[in-house]
């Protein structure tokens, strides 16, 4: 028998340890996509977020927080603590050559899920992952890159980064793969439930234990999905178009406090129309009303994960964080004249039950209807697939310039609400906290509450030391005493912001040229508009050699734009490529398709599903693939894919398939000589970041497909010419 005094002391050391656990609060880290800084009620926007307003009046709103412009590198830097190139996804999930720019979160790193579990922390995730190329659980347990295999105890969501919200590609049950659970499916709805879910499970089951959960959104990144009721709440709203919005947000984040009243709101974009006179104004104003049905739904679910945390009695004792991954995005998904994409549309084809969506667009609606894209197609319903646009995404981004991909403000700004009872004094609630701060300091924030001790080496690998600075000063209002300035670059966009100084530049990610450095007084100017760089030489040069110094330090450069860091002696001229099944070619030595003519010969021993060749990624690119027995090319320019499909199936033996795209744009395919298609495109390719891979996509996909996709047939031979 143990002695009493043992016994004692044993009990007082578990009675202490769980003393300790309660003060370490629980964390629900919430981040949404593609919004703008003003679309939030509480962030000045017309959009109805009582929940999120409500957490912001009860806690803290940051009005110079940042995000990275995009979100494969937001993702990486929240998970990890330090600048996405560091992580290994400097830019989207192609594989460079570069240790800055792969397809995938490395080994240096640790995500705050694995740095949390060491503190005694239980993990859950819902939602988007979007740090890895592998879409599918097709290879052995331990080589995931997925949640599980990267610190989470549970998992829902989706593991590529977009696709519709009534039938999401990749979608995921922690290392499973599943179709959506009924008719009534909305992803944005599954996310909220599942996260609720995990709240109770984890009060049922580890009730003494602190939990950490991510939640990610996809909402509001298009396409344009919401259930009816929740459009109809906006209908009239945005009647008075884009400028008058952008006006009245203008006016509401300065009464907020949000913004400096001195500070001049940029103008409109110079492509985007006058309201006046922009055409299509009902289908317009339709996309709107669609997008601020997303973000209302998001919120409401929002309201079921907090209901959990109060059922639960963790409410009080819970940090939780929202924040957006990027600005308002003003790519133009779906929104061209016409988009030749779907074969034989009249003929409806239901998938099977149980039947996996694997394509970031679906060809067809569970029920066989066929996707619609281009302009005057009403927005909302599961057979659509279109983007809100540029007009837009300039009133999301009120007042600042520019939109996700960008480091100007429009780019990287984001809200960021703090609410968490017992950490957050009464007299702080509700106020707004102008200190900047950066994705980098959510991990230094959490590791620092948790009590964790963030580790040098971890599985074997040394691990690359925090790059951020904790929140919890900002929290009880003292100074985060910054040691380092932030820094960005994304696609050759480069910005660094250093007390109220911010230096920015924008870059060509095909040729590699950068303009001027612009400088601006954040205090005076957080809109951007007077450029302070001819005046203060001097200032420019010291922040541009910290920058210079920061992207040599954090695997930034050598980057892959222009070309310019092409190791020596391995320049590529080639202009005929003459491949095998299964064969990959590297940036540098991947064809150098920039402004010049494409030709594309496959020879066939067999047709069969999935991917011939691709080569590039979601920006810049080309794919030829076959569907339905049908050969199509996906063409990437700017960010816009174009879709040229073949009339017919493929014969069922041998056969050669010819694609021609001229510098025009136009573009053929042929089938044994025979013309099956025939098109035009926005232009040549740019050189695209990513390289070739033959028998799959081997980057972050070019098509409308939501991984490699490996082909099915037998390949014998292809031949990529350019020029002539």
């Amino acid at each position: 028998m143990k002695h009493p005094a043992i016994i004692l002391v044993a009990l007082l050391a578990v009675a202490a340890a769980s003393a300790a656990a309660q003060e370490r609060p629980n964390v629900v880290l919430i981040m949404s996509d593609d919004m703008g800084f003003s679309d939030l009620g509480c962030y000045g926007g017309e959009v109805r977020t009582p929940v999120l307003d409500g957490l912001a009046e009860a806690g803290l709103r940051f009005t110079q927080f940042y995000n990275t412009a995009r979100c494969c590198p937001t993702r990486a830097s929240l998970l990890t603590g330090l600048y996405p190139h560091q992580a290994g996804v400097g830019h989207m999930l192609g594989e460079t050559g570069l240790k800055g720019y792969t397809s995938g979160l490395n080994r240096q790193s640790m995500t705050i899920a694995e740095v949390m579990r060491t503190a005694g922390y239980r993990t859950y995730m819902a939602g988007k992952w979007h740090v890895t190329r592998q879409t599918r659980p097709e290879t052995a347990e331990g080589k995931f890159n997925w949640p599980l295999q990267r610190g989470f105890d549970r998992f829902f969501g989706t593991i590529h980064g977009a696709g519709s919200y009534y039938d999401p590609s990749s979608l995921t049950c922690d290392n499973e793969s599943i179709p959506p659970d009924g008719p009534g499916f909305y992803y944005t709805d599954a996310i909220s439930d599942r996260a609720a879910g995990y709240v109770r499970d984890h009060a049922r089951d580890h009730g003494g234990e602190p939990f950490f959960m991510y939640v990610a959104y996809t909402a509001a990144h298009w396409p344009m999905h919401a259930p009816p009721e929740d459009i109809r709440k906006y209908d009239g709203v945005y009647d008075c178009g884009w400028d008058a919005i952008r006006e009245a947000r203008y006016r509401r984040v300065k009464e907020l406090g949000l913004v400096d009243p001195g500070w001049a709101m940029t103008p409109r974009d110079p492509k985007s129309p006058d309201w006046k006179e922009a055409p299509d104004k009902e289908w317009e104003i339709a996309l709107m009303q669609v997008y601020a049905a997303m973000i209302d739904r998001m919120d409401q679910g929002i309201g079921r994960i907090v209901a959990a945390l109060k059922e639960t009695g963790r409410f009080d004792d819970t940090l939780v964080l929202f924040l957006q991954d990027n600005g308002g995005c003003a790519e133009p998904m779906g929104r061209g004249d016409s988009i030749t994409y779907k074969t034989d549309p009249e003929k409806i084809e239901p998938m099977r039950p149980g039947e996996l969506q694997t394509e970031m667009i679906p060809p067809r609606t569970r029920d066989g209807k066929p996707t619609r894209q281009g302009r005057g197609v009403m927005p909302g319903p599961a057979d659509t697939f279109l983007g809100y646009g540029l007009s837009w995404a300039n009133a999301s981004n009120t007042p600042f310039r520019e939109y996700k991909h960008w480091v100007h403000e429009g780019g990287i700004s984001t809200p960021l609400i703090a609410h968490w009872p017992r950490g957050i004094a009464a007299e702080r609630r509700g106020k707004l906290e102008h200190q900047p701060g950066h994705l980098i300091d959510i991990m230094a924030t959490c590791v620092d509450l948790a009590g964790a001790e963030y580790p040098k080496v971890f599985g074997g690998e040394p691990i690359t030391p925090l790059e951020g600075t904790s929140l919890r000063p900002a929290l009880a209002g003292r100074p985060l005493e910054r040691s380092n300035p932030i820094f960005w670059e994304h696609e050759g966009n480069c910005a660094v912001r250093d007390g109220k100084w911010k230096l920015v530049r924008k870059g060509n990610m095909n040729t590699g040229k950068m303009s001027a450095w612009e400088l601006y007084d954040m205090q005076a100017d957080r809109t951007e508009l007077h450029d302070l760089a001819a005046e203060m030489p001097e200032r420019v040069q010291a922040m541009s050699e910290a920058w210079e110094a920061w992207a040599k330090r954090a695997l930034v450069k050598p980057w892959p734009w222009g070309m310019k860091q092409k190791p020596a002696g391995k320049s590529n001229k080639k202009k005929v490529f003459e491949l095998g099944s299964g064969a990959e070619l590297p940036r540098e030595d991947a064809p150098q398709t920039g402004g010049q003519s494409l030709a594309i010969e496959v020879t066939l021993e067999a047709p069969g599903e999935g991917v011939i060749v691709a080569q590039g990624g979601v920006s810049h690119g080309y794919s030829l693939f076959v569907k339905d027995g049908k050969p199509i090319f996906a063409m990437r320019h700017a960010g816009k894919m174009t879709l040229i499909a073949g009339t017919s199936p493929l014969p069922p033996g041998p056969s050669v398939i010819r694609v021609k795209l001229a510098v025009s744009g136009e573009t053929t395919v042929e089938v044994n000589g025979a013309e099956v298609a025939r098109a035009k495109a926005p232009g040549p390719i740019a050189t695209p970041v990513e390289g070739l891979t033959v028998g799959r996509d081997g980057g972050d996909p070019v098509g409308p497909y939501a991984g490699p996709e490996a082909f099915q047939g037998k390949l014998e031979k292809l031949v990529v010419r350019l020029g002539g």
